[in-house]
């Protein structure tokens, strides 16, 4: 081995670029090759997973909010988001404009751990994911591709766009940039990527000072808008703590008032039988009831109505609403009837 090849920053690169470039271009082949994951009729839909990241995605919430709101928005920006995907990690395995599709890397990244960073229920996974790839992306910015690419191969054949002073910045070779500048654009953004590293761990996870915290290991309920009028009681559910691949199963239901007697009592049974009279559902990802439960996966938010003539006639006082999970842990929600 020469010393050109020792210094050919790109070509040393290459196991980066093989292994995110299939990282990326996985996630086409799994969704469009291996299981159809882009029908919204079929278990398994990407929007669906798109829709868990949203009760505590960082900066883009109301981005994401917005899409699963909107059904067909949200399946036109499925299908581009995995196409580009495909593009890019293809593109990057071979080596062809690798510093554009580095920029793709590195904003897919972004995506990944401002939207999913607080999910993953042992090693932080997609925090980690998320992280690495935004770390990946700069650097093969930095270094293009070497030897082994497409990018060298256009540029020993003196391919006319490789003359072109842009195909620096958007394929390989040496970036048109003076030393001086270039080792503070190396510095500045190395701990700028760990900057943002420490400051999401810390957000998602306490992993720099406080407690330490995994919001996908138990989940949680939020109850808010209990309305009791006549005979119909109603209120949102909203999941936003848990592990993302299971729902939570509500297994009880209560109504109390001050006095701690029980107004109405759902059990399982009830739960599981309830229509979609019962549920509205905000999002893509749907709660509703399964064979032995009422089921609640992560991200979802729904209106829940109950018209039951045992609350017909309750007299003005302060209500105590209660969901109880199968694990036994319980949510409670007061509500006031004027």
């Amino acid at each position: 081995m020469n010393l050109n090849i020792k210094n050919d920053s790109g070509f040393l690169a290459l196991a980066l670029r093989m292994v995110v470039g299939w990282t990326y271009f996985s996630a086409f082949f799994r969704r469009t090759i291996l299981a159809d994951k882009l029908d919204p009729e079929i278990a398994g839909y990407i929007g669906v997973k798109f829709n868990h990241f949203l009760p505590n995605a960082l900066g883009i919430k109301p981005i994401i909010q917005y899409l699963v709101e909107n059904p067909d928005i949200l399946w036109y920006n499925m299908v581009a988001f995995t196409i580009i995907e495909g593009i890019v990690g293809l593109f990057i395995i071979f080596g062809l404009f690798t510093r554009l599709m580095s920029i793709g890397v590195f904003g897919l990244a972004m995506g990944i751990l401002l939207g999913s960073g607080w999910i993953g229920t042992t090693c932080l996974d997609e925090w980690q994911i998320g992280v690495l790839g935004i770390a990946t992306g700069f650097v093969l910015f930095l270094t293009g591709s070497g030897r082994f690419s497409l990018d060298n191969y256009l540029m020993t054949k003196n391919a006319s766009i490789t003359k072109k002073k842009r195909f620096a910045w958007l394929g390989s070779g040496l970036l048109p940039i003076r030393d001086g500048i270039f080792s503070k654009v190396v510095i500045i953004g190395s701990f700028f990527i760990l900057g943002l590293t420490l400051f999401t761990n810390q957000v998602f996870h306490g992993g720099l000072w406080g407690t330490l915290h995994n919001k996908s290991v138990k989940p949680k309920l939020e109850i808010t808008a209990g309305e009791i009028t006549n005979t119909n009681l109603s209120f949102d559910v909203f999941r936003v703590e848990g592990v993302d691949v299971y729902g939570a199963w509500i297994i009880g239901l209560e109504l109390k008032d001050s006095e701690e007697k029980v107004i109405l009592n759902y059990t399982q049974d009830k739960l599981a039988a309830l229509t979609k009279q019962n549920i509205a559902n905000y999002y893509i990802a749907k709660i509703k009831p399964g064979k032995h439960s009422l089921i609640v996966p992560l991200g979802t938010k729904a209106k829940m109505n109950f018209n039951d003539s045992e609350i017909q006639n309750l007299p003005s006082g302060q209500y105590t609403l209660k969901m109880t999970d199968i694990s036994g842990v319980s949510w409670e929600h007061k509500i006031t009837k004027n």
